[in-house]
């Protein structure tokens, strides 16, 4: 895979807005390892091969289980995930796929009875970040691994 175009050079300082966006979300009140469930959910259902290697790396680094991250794609199956960790996750899937007929109070209410009115706004912002930096990185074609170095994803020993 070939990078179409290299967004960042092209737009530094929207490139810089945005990771300051995306560095007060991971700075506020939710746990590392929400930001990590949404990052990954998101980049598998999107397609993103960068994203999805970065957030996978991130993991590692964090101390995450590799078979925590391996079950991200199977979370209703999996007993690896808490109540709280669920919530997420189908906010995630809710949110990078909107359905037709918009988010049902059903998904709502479950992930309002595990999250507070300001953690559930942070998720969602969360969210709304991982789904905005998936769709530049699928336009553009960024190649995975290829910011490791500048991002400090060779730690995780995966490359």
């Amino acid at each position: 895979m070939s990078q179409r175009i290299n967004y960042i050079q092209q737009c530094p300082e929207l490139f810089k807005k945005y990771s300051d966006f995306n560095n007060a979300i991971k700075a506020g009140s939710l746990e590392p390892s929400i930001h990590i469930l949404v990052t990954t959910r998101a980049s598998q259902m999107n397609g993103c091969a960068f994203c999805l290697d970065m957030h996978v790396k991130e993991a590692r680094i964090q101390g995450e289980s590799d078979l925590r991250v391996h079950h991200i794609a199977i979370w209703r199956e999996s007993p690896l995930f808490s109540d709280r960790e669920r919530a997420a996750l189908a906010w995630t899937e809710v949110l990078t796929k909107i359905p037709e007929d918009g988010v049902s109070d059903e998904v709502f209410n479950l992930v309002r009875a595990q999250f507070n009115d300001k953690e559930l706004s942070e998720l969602t912002f969360s969210i709304m970040a991982i789904n905005g930096w998936n769709r530049v990185n699928v336009a553009f074609r960024t190649p995975p691994g290829s910011a490791d170095k500048a991002f400090g994803l060779d730690k995780a020993g995966l490359s």
